[in-house]
């Protein structure tokens, strides 16, 4: 008798825990022992009212949350052990938030403890299709088990649950005031008016025209630009209002956004592709096309900033241009329309 056969009594044919076939270590698993509150209907009871406070406990941490966040002034300072002193507001927010969280989710796993059905199941592996009757038995199973949970029927749980569910999004949204004041109009505008000097970027002197060849590109920035960030700290304004010069042929514009917001064949633009917002500085002299780096978006500077290539939807914006009485570039005035990306035209 061979080894297999002697052990044929084994549904495994295992000995020692090893498959004597396959090679592969065989568990035998542990016989089921039924939990307290499976049999004792008091126990189940208080089970699921423990289930039910943590969940309450966490609808009373969002509205504490809400509280802390509106009632304590983001100036106030406190004491915390360990931390030493910290901001009152973040400290009492982070402290109810996180607790509402931690209750909702030692709740979930208190109900699935000590109340779901807790009988280990062993599934076969088949096939990634399923058939028709496969399909009805997954939904059979899947009302089954909804039963068994006792969602449906443990009406405390269900209703404190879907409570603390609901109240959980109240402070992510209250949150977002964090983010600071509504912007308005000021991602559209500029600090670009009439008679504001052209400078250089990073230098800041003064440009003429005789100072940019045909051909020539020119990174530029409005002259009060060094002044309000020095003053107010203020670095967005940059973002919003670099410009680049360009100079052609005046024979060779075909159109412009506005009359006569050239000088002598040199065109100012926006720096800020208006796809994604990337800087942009590849100007190709023969053909006058300004190209963004980022995706490929290219523009005809020659016919008034017209899209010729890739995924931007608007024209890049015409700053209109002049000359002061010494011969120094100045605006017109400012953009005529919104720099940037074109975010405000999304429905």
């Amino acid at each position: 008798m061979n080894e297999l056969e002697h052990h044929s009594g084994d549904p495994y044919g295992a000995k020692d825990g090893k498959d004597l076939v396959s090679g592969i270590t065989v568990f035998p698993m542990e016989e089921h022992v039924m939990r307290r509150a499976d049999i004792d209907p008091k126990a189940a009871t208080r089970a699921e009212r423990q289930v039910a406070t943590m969940f309450t406990l966490a609808i009373l941490s969002v509205f504490a949350f809400v509280v802390s966040y509106v009632k304590i002034p983001n100036t106030k300072m406190i004491d915390v052990p360990i931390l030493g002193a910290a901001n009152a507001n973040h400290v009492a927010i982070g402290l109810f938030f996180g607790l509402a969280i931690l209750l909702i989710g030692v709740g979930a796993i208190h109900w699935a403890k000590k109340l779901m059905p807790d009988v280990e199941v062993i599934q076969e592996r088949h096939a990634l299709t399923s058939n028709d009757t496969e399909r009805e038995a997954v939904a059979s199973s899947f009302q089954r088990g909804k039963a068994e949970s006792g969602f449906a029927e443990r009406k405390l749980i269900r209703r404190t649950l879907l409570g603390a569910m609901a109240l959980f999004p109240i402070p992510l949204i209250v949150m977002l005031r964090d983010l600071g004041p509504m912007p308005g109009t000021r991602l559209r505008e500029t600090i670009w008016d009439k008679g504001i000097h052209l400078v250089t970027d990073v230098t800041y002197n003064k440009i003429k025209a005789s100072d940019i060849p045909i051909g020539g590109l020119v990174n530029a920035v409005p002259e009060n630009l060094l002044k309000i960030e020095e003053e107010d700290g203020n670095l967005n304004e940059r973002g919003k209002a670099s410009i680049i010069l360009v100079r052609m042929d005046p024979a060779e514009i075909v159109s412009q956004q506005g009359e006569a917001w050239d000088y002598q064949g040199i065109l100012a633009f926006s720096k800020i592709c208006t796809h994604v917002g990337c800087p942009i500085s590849l100007y190709q002299q023969r053909t006058h096309h300004l190209l963004c780096p980022c995706h490929q978006s290219t523009f005809d500077l020659s016919n008034s900033g017209n899209v010729v290539f890739g995924p931007a939807a608007r024209r890049m914006p015409q700053l209109a241009i002049t000359v002061d009485s010494e011969g120094y570039l100045i605006a017109q005035s400012g953009f005529k329309e919104p720099i940037g990306p074109s975010f405000w035209e999304r429905g």
